[in-house]
């Protein structure tokens, strides 16, 4: 007969998975994919290193599970933030400096989200996240072109190249800690889709 667990000891199981995602974000915005060892986040999490492996096999399935935890939470900041304006090119805009903020809050872990050498499995997470990301971005785009504020363009491929631009143009910032790239990164978008810059109009 088979075992069933019952909703008290599955309660404990779920705790004991979310305090050891909860110490895998911490030692990776600490110390990127490279120091997230599985004995670095048993020890952060207060586990022994088998209990980790008991919920995720390797190490690449425990950062796959953090990934697209943290992806999740970015994904819905960002269309958030694209809810409030009525323009369309501002909602664009408000997608990438509201992304450009939040990594800069976190950059090691964003650095580790976005450029840092890692397993395949868990690069394939990785041009999952811009592919949402683009979605995301793709959907304002093609608003804009719809009502007459954007020329006409492919919105999937614009949203494609800007949020593969946005990526290259945080990695120093996340690397350094400077942001005087990331204060361009507003009027450049705006540029890119054909929009009217405010600066020089």
């Amino acid at each position: 007969m088979a075992y069933r667990r019952t909703p008290k000891v599955q309660e404990r199981l779920d705790a004991l998975r979310d305090s050891i995602l909860d110490a895998t974000v911490r030692q990776l915005a600490e110390h990127g994919y490279s120091g997230c060892s599985v004995a670095a986040v048993a020890e952060r999490a207060g586990v022994a290193v088998g209990t980790v492996y008991r919920h995720f096999p390797t190490k690449a399935d425990l950062v796959v599970r953090v990934f697209r935890q943290v992806v999740s939470r970015e994904v819905e900041a960002v269309r958030s933030a694209a809810a409030g304006p009525a323009d369309p090119v501002a909602r664009v805009v408000a997608v990438f400096e509201t992304f450009a903020v939040r990594a800069l809050k976190a950059p090691r872990l964003a650095y580790a989200l976005l450029a840092e050498p890692v397993d395949a499995v868990i690069d394939a997470e990785r041009l999952e996240f811009r592919r949402v990301f683009r979605d995301v971005v793709a959907e304002h785009v093609a608003e804009g072109v719809r009502t007459g504020v954007l020329p006409a363009q492919d919105a999937a491929v614009s949203a494609a190249a800007l949020v593969g631009a946005a990526a290259e143009v945080l990695i120093g910032p996340l690397t350094s800690g400077g942001s005087a790239e990331v204060s361009e990164l507003s009027t450049f978008v705006v540029r890119s889709l054909g929009g009217s810059d405010a600066r020089n109009a």
